[in-house]
């Protein structure tokens, strides 16, 4: 199983959010520009994370998103349902049956065994997703307790900021420079 990049732009679009100053939400266009994708497909995915209850939409005019939970209380998997759905790695298109169909008794249990093998191997990947909480991942990028808070919607952003763009990144897809 692959993640999509719907996955890999929703778990950005947390980690924005989780280092964004308490109070003030990020804007759309600013979480937009910092994506790079298309506007449409950003609501999309804004609409997914709202609707899993991990991030919260605020209307008018300073208005935006902000986690709706703090970042200790937000898994992978979470991240991962909400933007692809439950895990489900082998769906039983029937094929053994199919296939077998004159042994009906042994197809049955060879079926039975390869759809206990998946559910356990979905379960136990589920199990370790649900144990990697957002701030154990940004705190493990920076080795510091406190996540490091700044003002996405600033335009200026100080090399230091940067640095936490570029840490963010590598931590969550695993491509370090």
């Amino acid at each position: 199983m692959q993640l999509t990049k719907g996955f890999e732009q929703a778990a950005c679009i947390i980690s924005l959010l989780a280092t964004q100053n308490r109070g003030v939400p990020i804007s759309s266009q600013v979480i937009n520009a910092r994506l790079g994708g298309s506007q449409t497909y950003l609501r999309k995915i804004m609409r997914k994370l709202v609707v899993a209850g991990l991030v919260k939409s605020i209307s008018g005019n300073n208005g935006g998103f902000t986690l709706a939970r703090d970042a200790k209380d937000i898994n992978l998997l979470e991240i991962v349902e909400a933007t692809e759905g439950k895990i489900e790695t082998y769906p039983n298109y029937g094929f053994f049956d199919r296939v077998f169909r004159e042994f009906k008794q042994d197809t049955k249990k060879a079926t039975a065994v390869i759809n206990n093998v998946f559910t356990e191997a979905d379960k136990r990947w589920a199990d370790y997703l649900e144990s990697q909480t957002v701030y154990q991942l940004i705190s493990a990028t920076f080795g510091e307790s406190e996540i490091p808070l700044i003002n996405w919607n600033e335009e200026d952003i100080s090399g230091q900021h940067k640095l936490i763009i570029q840490k963010i990144v590598e931590n969550v897809t695993g491509n370090h420079k």
